[in-house]
C-alpha cells in the first residue's frame, strides 16, 4: 500500500490528540524528515496542552473549594492601574460558570497583548456576568490610590447580575456583605481572578488608547500612563493633562514647581 504523502499525515495528525493512537506509533519509523517534524510538532503541541490543562486545573481549585461549600455564584475581582502617572484605576468582576475552560488563561501581565484581546472576548462570550468599576484621577488624588483600588473594586462587585455570593480577591481585604478570600496574587492563582484581570487590563488599556487621541504627544497608548522617558520629558515639555494624577510624583512635583 502507498504511503500518505506528508499533507497527509499532517491532517490526520491534525486530528489526534491521544498519545498511543496507532497512527503516532506507524509514522515513528518513516524515514522522512518531513514525517519526523510534523511528528515532533505534534508532541510538542500535546506537550503544551497537557501544561495548560494542568495549569487549569490548579487555576480552579479555590473555586472548586468554595463550591463544595455550597457557593454558586463566585465572583473573581481583580484591579489595574495603580502604579501610572495617568489615567483611571480599573477594576473588573466576573463570575464564570463552572465548566469554564480557556486554556492559557494566566496572570494578564503574563499574556502578550493579542492573546489577552483573544480571552477579553472569550471570558466576555462566555461568563455569567461582568461587572466594571473605575475610578478618574482626579478622586485618586482626592482620596488615596489604595482606597481607589478598593472603591473601584466595590462599584465591580456592585454592578454584578446575579449578585455573588462569594467573592475571591487578588490581594485586597475588602468589606463587603459577601464572604471572601484574599489571594495574594490571586491572578495566578485563580482562574476567576485570572479573567477579572484580563478584563480590567483590555478594559484600561481601551480606554488609555483613547485617551492618547486626544493627547498623542504623551504616548498613553503604548506606555498606559506608566512613567516611562518618553512620558516623563513629554511631561517636561508640554506639562501635565486633566488626566494626570497630581498627587503621583513626579507629576506632584511638576504642579508644585508650575504654581
Amino acid at each position: 500500500m502507498a504511503r500518505l504523502t506528508i499533507r497527509q499525515i499532517e491532517e490526520k495528525l491534525n486530528s489526534i490528540d491521544i498519545q498511543d493512537d496507532p497512527f503516532i506509533l506507524s509514522i515513528q519509523n518513516d524515514d522522512r524528515k518531513g514525517v519526523q517534524q510534523l511528528l515532533n510538532k505534534w508532541h510538542s503541541r500535546q506537550l503544551l496542552q497537557k501544561k495548560a490543562y494542568e495549569k487549569h486545573i490548579e487555576m480552579i481549585q479555590y473555586e472548586n473549594k468554595y463550591r463544595s461549600q455550597g457557593f454558586r455564584f463566585i465572583a473573581g475581582i481583580d484591579e489595574v492601574g495603580r502604579g501610572p502617572l495617568a489615567g483611571p484605576v480599573v477594576a473588573a468582576a466576573v463570575i464564570l460558570p463552572e465548566s469554564f475552560f480557556l486554556p492559557g488563561l494566566d496572570d494578564s501581565k503574563k499574556i502578550s497583548e493579542q492573546k489577552r484581546n483573544e480571552f477579553y472576548e472569550e471570558i466576555q462570550a462566555k461568563a455569567v456576568a461582568i461587572s466594571i468599576g473605575i475610578i478618574e484621577p482626579e478622586e485618586i488624588d482626592r482620596i488615596n490610590i489604595y482606597e481607589a483600588t478598593k472603591k473601584a473594586m466595590l462599584s465591580a462587585i456592585e454592578g454584578l447580575n446575579p449578585k455573588p455570593d462569594f467573592l475571591l480577591v487578588d490581594a485586597v481585604k475588602l468589606v463587603t456583605p459577601y464572604p471572601l478570600d484574599a489571594i495574594i496574587k490571586g491572578d495566578g492563582k485563580s482562574i476567576s481572578i485570572a479573567a477579572a484581570s484580563i478584563i480590567a487590563k483590555v478594559t484600561r488599556d481601551r480606554m488609555m488608547a483613547e485617551i492618547a487621541t486626544t493627547c498623542p504627544q504623551y504616548g498613553f497608548g503604548q506606555n498606559m500612563g506608566y512613567g516611562t522617558k518618553e512620558h516623563l520629558e513629554a511631561i517636561k515639555i508640554h506639562g501635565i493633562t486633566p488626566h494626570h494624577r497630581k498627587s503621583f510624583a513626579p507629576v506632584k512635583d511638576y504642579v508644585t514647581e508650575n504654581k
